[in-house]
């Protein structure tokens, strides 16, 4: 995987540029206040600090949708030009004035790779380290916090520091950024498999994996196309295929592994059967009526995803080689019909066959998956990472017409029989529909999956209020609910405050004079305080790197939110759990086609609180004192301690695409009354075995 760390900390690169900006700007506006004769203006003072917030405020509001335009690729290059010419306004900055535009042009740089970067790192990492690397921005931002304090100290033992210089320093660094944007970092796969890019996708996935053989990844990428959609869990009994048909009756799939003669038989279990150990027991345990009141509160994608955490190993640990089905692999190698090549981009095949004709629907299935004949339901299986294959079925026989894809995840329980396995079941994103589909089943074929270029030229006419709509879709409604308000939580949890008065409370506590006999002075001695309490936090981040995808991201918010004993424990607390975890969890539970305009909203709410909390902390002072201000920061974080035990899911080890499926169960009522239905029809007829 050295190609996808290499991508990530590329890309990190921005959020380094951030924390440099945020160390120089501290130390700058000491000598730019007495040039400019600000201390009678101090209006002015904070535009100089504040400017770039508002700027990162209104470029948030625009870069996902752009994102999901044109890519995530250009507008990381944008950023990086943002950062090259603020760097040279500020390093030139006549007045106040072209001092205020520099830093608003800086506003933009830094709004576009805080919100885009951990969403470009979610999409290019594999599942089983995504948390350590989206944790990268937060190590190589204070990284570029610390950096820049050593060097700002340093300048600040001149005889006259020159701000500009301290200033238009990030002109040279944002040169590294550029050159790495350009010429290194690929397009997103998930992005480029959106838009029908096929082989570029394919392309930079090997790249990405450092193998040749991604097709499974490949289809999951299709199959993310989707938004929202009628998930159901089920739970089977997978083991191999009986030597004699006749002797195991009944309503069986039948899914083929990837080598000719290799096939397994899943057979639906009754609801429940597989005990409250399983993930769907976990689901009735929270439909039940004696639940008690958290079991009401909590919600159910919290149990859910619980569950599935709590079967086996985590996933990151776990040896690539146990998956559901042994010799895991692509399924497209094993019918007498070659399948069509995921080289397919844009309707034309490597051999300029037409695909997609100007006024038809693609003719040719992506995935062709004709089989040896069988009485049965026949799919298709490919591992997709985190413990978790994909596969594909009919509905109700291939007469029906309907294809289902199926994310199966092993559970506790099963024997000689087979394995234990759940299932998330729901319409296939890109299945053919009507006469082509009935055209492929005379033809002797299984599910015809339609390629994405039919999708992506569907999307372009599109209007700009259908992707809005999208965002009203039960399961994305659920997860923006959850992203906005974790993002909101973590501005008022306090740390703005604790940072600004860190030097001050340390300064009381006598390690300025232990400086001071140094002979170092007033300004120095404040920068080096900064620089030592940043440097401080960094083993803190690299502890989490270590733990976001063993413990994962909910255990660290709960063990993290509730220290408040002490100014420095609470800041390596910080950068441990409530620091970078928000904004890992906004990049793993949005739907590809909405991803950068969720993200964009998330971001949005992290800008309007870090503009309300700095705004507000002088007048909050003048109010309620230092005591108060950080007695209402303790309760903040005991709402979000309530909300994150409550409300945030587990998300470490799952593919992006499976964790979306967990908020679509959950926002349609995973713990209400389908349940209660299903158990009261099982007493008439124990023939259900599906909960909605």
């Amino acid at each position: 995987m050295r190609g996808a760390v290499l991508v990530a900390i590329a890309a990190a690169i921005g959020n380094m540029l951030q924390g440099w900006d945020n160390a120089t700007i501290a130390g700058a506006v000491l000598y730019i206040k007495r040039e400019f004769h600000l201390q009678a203006q101090p209006a002015i003072e904070g535009l100089v600090v504040a400017t770039s917030l508002i700027g990162a405020t209104v470029i948030t509001t625009f870069s996902g949708p752009v994102s999901d335009s044109v890519g995530r690729r250009p507008m990381l290059i944008a950023s990086s030009v943002l950062y090259f010419l603020a760097g040279l306004l500020m390093l030139w900055s006549p007045n106040v004035y072209v001092l205020l535009l520099s830093r608003l042009v800086d506003g933009f740089a830094i709004g576009l790779a805080v919100t885009l970067v951990p969403v470009y790192i979610s999409e290019t990492a594999p599942p089983e380290i995504r948390g350590l690397l989206n944790t990268l921005p937060q190590f190589t931002g204070s990284g570029g916090m610390f950096l820049s304090y050593c060097m700002v100290f340093a300048m600040t033992l001149a005889p006259q520091p020159d701000w500009r210089l301290m200033l238009g320093a990030l002109s040279l660094l944002s040169l590294l950024y550029l050159l790495l944007t350009v010429c290194y970092l690929p397009e997103s796969p998930r992005w480029l498999v959106s838009k029908g890019r096929m082989k570029e996708a394919r392309a930079v996935l090997q790249m990405l994996r450092g193998r040749d053989d991604v097709a499974g990844e490949m289809a999951l990428l299709v199959e993310g196309l989707g938004t929202a959609g009628d998930t159901a869990i089920e739970e089977y009994i997978v083991g191999p295929h009986p030597a004699d048909d006749e002797a195991d009756g009944g309503d069986r799939v039948t899914l083929y592994g990837p080598e000719r003669g290799m096939s397994w038989v899943a057979q639906p279990l009754p609801l429940g059967a597989g005990g409250q150990g399983s993930m769907l027991g976990s689901a009735i345990g929270l439909g039940s009526r004696q639940g008690s009141v958290l079991d009401h509160l909590r919600d159910p994608v919290v149990a859910l995803l619980g569950s599935v955490h709590d079967l086996k190993p985590t996933p990151a640990a776990a040896p690539e080689g146990s998956m559901l089905f042994s010799n895991h692999g692509s399924m497209l190698s094993f019918h007498d019909k070659a399948p069509v090549d995921w080289d397919e981009e844009n309707g034309v095949a490597d051999g300029g066959e037409q695909l997609v004709s100007d006024d038809d629907d693609v003719r040719a299935p992506l995935l062709d998956t004709r089989g040896p004949s069988s009485m049965h339901e026949t799919a298709t299986t490919m591992g997709i990472g985190g413990g978790w294959q994909l596969a594909w079925k009919y509905a109700d026989g291939p007469e029906s017409g309907v294809v289902k894809r199926m994310y199966l995840h092993e559970e506790a329980g099963g024997g000689e029989g087979g394995v234990h396995a759940a299932a998330l079941v729901s319409q296939s994103a890109l299945y053919l529909h009507g006469m082509q589909q009935e055209e492929e089943q005379q033809q002797g074929g299984g599910p015809a999956l339609a390629h994405p270029a039919a999708a992506a030229a569907e999307e372009e006419h599109e209007q700009a209020g259908g992707r809005w709509r999208e965002l009203l879709a039960p399961g994305v409604r659920h997860a923006l609910v959850c992203g906005v308000t974790m993002q909101v939580l973590q501005q008022f949890s306090g740390i703005n405050g604790v940072l600004y008065y860190t030097p001050q409370i340390l300064n009381q506590a006598g390690v300025s004079v232990l400086l001071a006999s140094l002979g170092l002075g007033a300004d120095s001695t404040s920068i080096l305080i900064s620089g030592l309490t940043t440097l401080l936090m960094l083993p803190a981040i690299g502890v989490a790197m270590r733990l976001m995808d063993v413990s994962g991201r909910r255990s660290l918010l709960l063990w993290t939110l509730p220290v408040l004993i002490a100014v420095m424990v609470y800041l390596c607390c910080f950068v441990m759990g409530f620091g970078p975890i928000p904004n890992i969890l906004c990049a793993e539970i949005f739907p590809t086609r909405v991803r950068g305009l969720c993200i964009a909203i998330c971001s949005l709410a992290f800008w309007l609180g870090d503009i309300a909390v700095t705004y507000s902390l002088p007048v909050m002072l003048n109010c309620v004192g230092l005591t108060g201000v950080f007695g209402f920061y303790a309760v903040v974080c005991c709402l979000a301690l309530g909300f994150v035990a409550l409300r945030v899911p587990e998300t470490k080890g799952l593919p992006l695409e499976v964790i979306i499926e967990f908020f679509n169960v959950g926002a349609r009522g995973v713990a209400a009354s389908p349940y209660a239905e299903e158990e009261e029809a099982e007493d008439d007829d124990g023939d259900h075995h599906r909960c909605h």
